[in-house]
């Protein structure tokens, strides 16, 4: 837990919300799966305010605890303009886009063992 939290602190220890970075890039939400699309759309719309949306898809992030944190920390920064309702939306994106990619990682790490036999 120690390593855990240690680690969120320099994730978002540099962080900021001075105002719009002008980056939006991020998924296509056509292949977001439609349950899911309202979700990404907030996360999109919100996050994009204060730092590009690769920041946090390509972050590496696996851990629903440490998105909590995460997320939770972004929702005080001035100017996030996530309120409670938009937190939830956004973690519910968040954990399955972790999901997906803990899916991907698992299917090359079988991948890459079959090739070795």
């Amino acid at each position: 837990m120690k390593r855990l939290f240690a680690l969120f602190l320099l994730a978002v220890g540099s962080i900021g919300c001075p105002g719009s970075s002008g980056q939006a890039e991020g998924l296509d939400p056509s292949k977001v799966p439609s349950e899911i699309r309202d979700d990404y759309g907030v996360f999109a719309q919100r996050c994009s305010k204060c730092h590009s949306l690769a920041r946090p898809l390509q972050s590496g992030i696996e851990d629903d605890l440490f998105w909590e944190y995460y997320v939770a920390r972004m929702r005080r920064m001035p100017g996030s303009g996530i309120s409670p309702a938009d937190e939830k939306q956004i973690l519910r994106f968040l954990k399955y886009y972790s999901a997906e990619q803990r899916k991907k990682r698992a299917g090359m790490a079988n991948t890459s063992s079959e090739g070795a036999l």
